[in-house]
């Protein structure tokens, strides 16, 4: 059995898409951002919110056309060919399983200090765990997640207004513009919306996709637009840039600034739970891609068998055993520049797919403009990030020139 049930609704599938964005990226994106752009930070949150709602906007497109496990990797394969949906499958797959290492150890930065590797990987055991008993459930602790988390937030934001006193001005554009500054914090800052393609990797999974999925697509990218224009300016107007450049937890030194510490704690473990709500949907995203991928013959087939409850249970463990060894290797930091190299190579392909659309409802400057953003965010990253995604899509390449050879020879597709 290879076929997925639908069984998400909206509400489902908000609530997956804000899980996924409002991870632990609104929490720490900040600082690296700072340290980029300095006082041009929010120019840099335009840029990357232009460029996610181009990406969502084709996502959503797409996802109507083509309502079925995969996200980009089918788009890019059924509008581009074979290789087109190759690349984006595997900039995701090894995009976000970077992602999913950073969620894990953002969790035991915050839950755990001193036990990090420790705490991390049980965090993994756990995410996986849960995905193993089914979406729906997943579902709904995602939901839990988002609102507990909004809620804390706009608590902060609150208390800040009425009880934290005169809240310094944000020191906007003080320092030199700095073009590239400005780039590369957008594409660090994109790291903290990448998510809403959530939604359109389920789309085999959610009742009415040509209905539910643009809605929850606008709904979620909008949300968070909001949250995240707040959150960027509450903290830079009370640490100012040189100061959020410097600190490892922006919105809880600024929470400390203005407010008594239950506040800093509550802000604490909102930070953890929304990484765990990160992390328990990027699971879900890359074994469903993974599970699309294998159904073609690119990854091992017993990756794409399903079991009687519509669950990919080999995909979901194998990807839960990869983010394991990962975790225990790897650096937060360098984690987050990968991630988002890979991620705007894979919206680089699903914008490329939706341009081929004929379509009254869609203009095809929308995915022109997130074409673009993807390639100029992606190449603008600090070069470590930059150089380590140019070798891992290269690999994936050769990966993909041996497979089909192989496939060729023994009379495969």
């Amino acid at each position: 059995m290879t076929a997925l049930s639908r069984r998400l609704g909206l509400a489902d599938a908000v609530g997956i898409g804000l899980g996924s964005m409002i991870g632990a990226g609104v929490f720490v994106v900040w600082a690296p951002a700072a340290r980029a752009a300095g006082s041009w930070l929010l120019m840099s949150l335009v840029l990357a919110a232009l460029v996610a709602v181009c990406n969502a906007w084709s996502s959503a497109a797409l996802a109507v056309r083509y309502p079925s496990a995969g996200g980009a990797y089918v788009y890019g394969r059924e509008r581009l060919g074979p290789f087109a949906g190759y690349l984006a499958g595997w900039s995701f797959v090894v995009g976000k399983i970077a992602s999913c290492a950073a969620m894990a150890m953002a969790i035991a930065a915050y839950a755990a200090p001193g036990r990090e590797r420790v705490a991390a990987a049980v965090a993994v055991v756990v995410v996986t765990g849960l995905n193993l008993t089914g979406v729906q459930r997943s579902a709904g602790v995602s939901r839990l997640i988002s609102t507990v988390v909004i809620a804390v937030l706009a608590g902060v934001v609150v208390a800040g207004a009425v009880g934290g006193g005169d809240a310094p001005r944000p020191e906007l554009f003080t320092d030199p513009a700095r073009a590239y500054g400005v780039l590369q914090a957008a594409g660090l800052i994109f790291f903290a919306f990448a998510g809403y393609a959530r939604i359109a990797t389920l789309a085999e999974e959610v009742t009415e996709p040509h209905r539910t999925i643009p809605r929850a697509v606008a709904i979620t990218v909008t949300a968070v637009l909001v949250l995240y224009t707040v959150v960027a300016v509450l903290t830079l107007a009370v640490l100012g840039p040189a100061e959020l450049a410097r600190v490892a937890d922006p919105v809880a030194a600024a929470t400390a600034a203005v407010l008594p510490s239950g506040w800093v704690w509550a802000v604490r473990a909102v930070a953890a739970l929304a990484a765990f709500g990160a992390l328990l949907n990027l699971v879900l995203g890359v074994s469903r891609t993974s599970l699309a991928m294998a159904r073609d013959g690119h990854l091992p087939g017993h990756l794409a068998r399903v079991d009687d409850r519509g669950v990919p249970q080999h995909a979901e463990i194998a990807v839960g055993a990869i983010v394991l060894v990962l975790v225990l290797l790897v650096d937060l930091r360098g984690a987050i520049g990968f991630s988002s190299f890979g991620v705007l190579t894979y919206y680089a392909v699903a914008n490329a797919s939706a341009w081929t659309l004929r379509d009254w409802r869609w203009s095809r400057s929308v995915p022109a403009v997130g074409l673009l953003g993807c390639l100029v965010l992606a190449w603008s990253l600090p070069w470590p990030s930059v150089l380590t995604g140019a070798l891992v899509l290269g690999a994936g390449t050769i990966l993909y020139a041996v497979t089909r050879g192989r496939r060729s020879l023994t009379g495969g597709a």
